[in-house]
């Protein structure tokens, strides 16, 4: 297993969770735009709780979520990374590449470079052969991000989230994939 704590792109800096990231990670999860497409907003507890799992996931899988900042300014920005989905659906077992950034970090094309450093991890050195992302139908945004990273999607791998109650506002989710071998031709 090959784990990696910090890398760099050409703006920003990939790497482990500091506690100084707590507080804006806590507000970044309480601002409705941000969460949008989410089923609630999270209480500081809840931030907590989620950077405490994003943490123990790195020294058994050796990836994870990695908190994202901008260089030379050290300001963070949320995170973008490589996580297990832990529920069952069509495509479980799988990877998945996922970000989420505040506000004041969109429209820069921050989560496309993030996650296709993350994608380059997941592919080499990780060794990964294919990678996935979802989202619900209406968060475009994240879609647009899935597309110009590469991924592709097929409408008959959308699936209703096992984790939200039938009819919810986001239950029907799009499912986008990457496999190394497409990874590896688009970097030609």
């Amino acid at each position: 297993m090959v784990e990696r704590s910090e890398f760099k792109t050409e703006r920003l800096i990939l790497r482990r969770w500091r506690d100084s990231d707590l507080e804006p990670f806590a507000a970044l999860n309480s601002d409705p735009d941000v969460m949008e497409h989410f089923p609630a907003l999270m209480t500081r507890e809840e931030s907590d709780d989620l950077v405490a799992r994003i943490e123990s996931a790195f020294p058994e899988r050796g990836f994870g979520l990695w908190a994202l900042e901008v260089q030379g300014a050290g300001e963070f920005i949320g995170f973008t990374g490589l996580s297990v989905p832990s529920f069952d659906a069509h495509f479980t077992p799988a990877v998945e590449v996922g970000w989420r950034l505040a506000r004041s970090a969109w429209g820069r094309g921050y989560a496309s470079e993030a996650a296709r450093a993350a994608l380059a991890f997941g592919f080499d050195p990780a060794g990964l052969t294919e990678i996935v992302s979802f989202t619900a139908t209406t968060n475009l945004r994240s879609q647009a991000v899935m597309r110009r990273i590469g991924m592709t999607h097929d409408a008959a791998d959308d699936f209703d989230h096992p984790r939200l109650p039938a009819g919810h506002r986001l239950s029907r989710h799009v499912l986008w994939r990457i496999t190394a071998d497409q990874w590896r031709a688009s970097r030609c």
